[in-house]
């Protein structure tokens, strides 16, 4: 009796160890209901590389300005489709604040100085709600 008694316990003993390694091996992810912006840039022939730093950097200038921007990310890794170089994203808080950016003074220069030194970009906006 005690033999079987020990291997019962060592058998869920196992059973709970291989449980929980496969509990934690498992991928945790979170669907948030915040708006992503992304923009990838191509820029026009002959802008320098000052010109472009200086239009990256006013996404985060605009991020301390305008209420419900709430992260900015504004190094490219790797850009697509071909030609496109650099690349920014933007977390809003809610569809408000993505509407509020849109409509800001601060957006409107930002978009002026852009729009001088661009070719072309695409400017998708990602959410889970």
């Amino acid at each position: 009796m005690t033999l079987f008694i020990r291997m019962a316990v060592v058998t869920t003993l196992m059973l709970v160890g291989a449980t929980a390694t496969w509990l934690g091996a498992q991928n945790s992810f979170g669907t948030p209901k915040t708006i992503i912006h992304v923009s990838v840039i191509q820029w026009k022939e002959g802008v320098s590389a000052a010109d472009k730093k200086q239009v990256l950097d006013g996404v985060k200038e605009m991020a301390a300005k305008i209420p419900g921007m709430k992260n900015v990310w504004t190094k490219a890794l790797r850009v697509q489709p071909q030609g496109y170089t650099d690349a920014f994203a933007i977390e809003f808080e809610n569809q408000a604040a993505a509407d509020r950016y849109a409509k800001d003074p601060a957006h409107d220069a930002w978009t002026e100085a852009f729009a001088k030194i661009r070719e072309a970009s695409l400017s998708p906006q990602i959410t889970n709600d």
